[in-house]
């Protein structure tokens, strides 16, 4: 039933603007909208703090079908989670009751910034620093690449307070958009997702209550780790849903095109690339969905689950599927694939950086081999 709901919402609602969306490179507001009336745009929000309380596979298969039609537009639920998650993993119930209900009630998104220019991968070697002063702190560095910068109203922000102690002298806090100090860079020109900003906040002796710290000073890199765990998997959805929008589209277009007397889709050579996207596509569907579970239970109280390993794993897998899916779906429509015409070239481009962000599959593959399932 939420499959079907979300999918008929995204098909009236958000499909119809996607082409218009990336071409003008403008913040798809008609999803916004749609999914805030319909309260999909945070679903992970807990009820006790008027969200939705969707669990995690929940969560997953909303990404999945807005991404279906527009990949752009799934980036609001999904890093929705990425910047709300430390304040419910690590923040005191006042910090969760202050920024949970507007999310909830469509008040305000939220965005994470943890990487830098000079701190991608080695998100541990950030600049960004938060100085403790009296019941403040003062925080001042550049944060980039930063998803929905300037559409969101609350960050959250990882920030040195102890050089000394590298990841442990990191921390975690709430900075909001309106906080005096805070402006945003231009908007980069990217190759895909063009309808979600990807901009630099720039923090210019920012001045933040003391109370708007996420957990103990020096948890934050910790905090930032354990979110990445869990919202990975909602990276892997996205991929998901960018690979299904583009074989449903190459399904139906090879029993329409016709050559030699009959739809391309009778060709056998087609029927195997066909067969063997859906299979890469199932396969790593149930390894998201096995990933989502597991976050559910580390959620609950359950235990590591070897989330590490599978979030990481399902990331890693769906978005390669959805790379070579997508272009699979290119090269069935020939000529036509390779137009903006139709939508499997916008969806090949939207899937490149499934592999990129929230750490680079070869990131992936790391973090993979140091969490072995035992």
């Amino acid at each position: 039933m939420l499959r079907a709901s979300v999918r008929s919402l995204a098909e009236a609602k958000i499909g119809p603007f996607a082409a218009e969306v990336d071409e003008q490179a403008r913040f798809p507001q008609e999803a916004l909208d749609a999914l805030t009336a319909n309260d999909l745009h945070a679903v992970h929000v807990p009820e006790s703090y008027g969200g939705a309380g969707a669990d995690a596979l929940a969560t997953v298969i909303v990404i999945e079908e807005v991404a279906r039609v527009c990949a752009s537009s799934s980036l609001i639920p999904a890093v929705n989670k990425l910047g709300s998650l430390p304040v419910i993993l690590s923040g005191s119930e006042d910090l969760k009751k202050k920024y949970l209900g507007p999310l909830a009630n469509g008040d305000g998104m939220f965005s994470y910034c943890l990487s830098e220019p000079d701190a991608g991968s080695d998100a541990g070697g950030m600049k960004t620093t938060a100085v403790r002063d009296g019941d403040s702190y003062v925080l001042n560095g550049v944060k980039r690449w930063i998803t929905n910068a300037g559409v969101s109203e609350y960050y959250t922000v990882m920030a040195v307070t102890d050089p000394a102690q590298r990841t442990k002298g990191i921390s975690a806090f709430v900075v909001e958009k309106s906080d005096e100090g805070v402006s945003f860079g231009a908007p980069e020109k990217k190759l895909g997702i063009k309808g979600s900003p990807t901009r630099e906040v720039y923090l210019d002796n920012v001045r933040i209550p003391a109370d708007r710290i996420i957990g103990a000073e020096g948890t934050g890199f910790a905090t930032a780790m354990q979110t990445l765990d869990h919202t990975r998997i909602t990276i892997a959805a996205q991929a998901l849903g960018i690979a299904q929008g583009a074989l449903d589209y190459a399904k139906g277009y090879v029993q329409e095109r016709k050559q030699f007397g009959k739809p391309i889709g009778d060709f056998q050579g087609i029927q195997f690339m066909l067969a063997d996207m859906a299979m890469k596509l199932e396969a790593a569907r149930q390894l998201t969905y096995a990933a989502a579970a597991k976050s559910e239970r580390v959620s609950g109280g359950g235990g590591k689950e070897d989330l590490t390993f599978f979030g990481a794993a399902a990331k890693c897998y769906a978005s390669d599927a959805a790379m070579e899916i997508t272009t699979d779906a290119v090269q069935l429509l020939g000529g036509y694939g390779y137009t903006r015409d139709y939508p499997v070239e916008r969806m090949m481009r939207d899937a490149k950086i499934t592999q990129i962000y929230e750490g680079t599959n070869q990131v992936q593959r790391i973090v993979m081999a140091r969490n072995l399932p035992k």
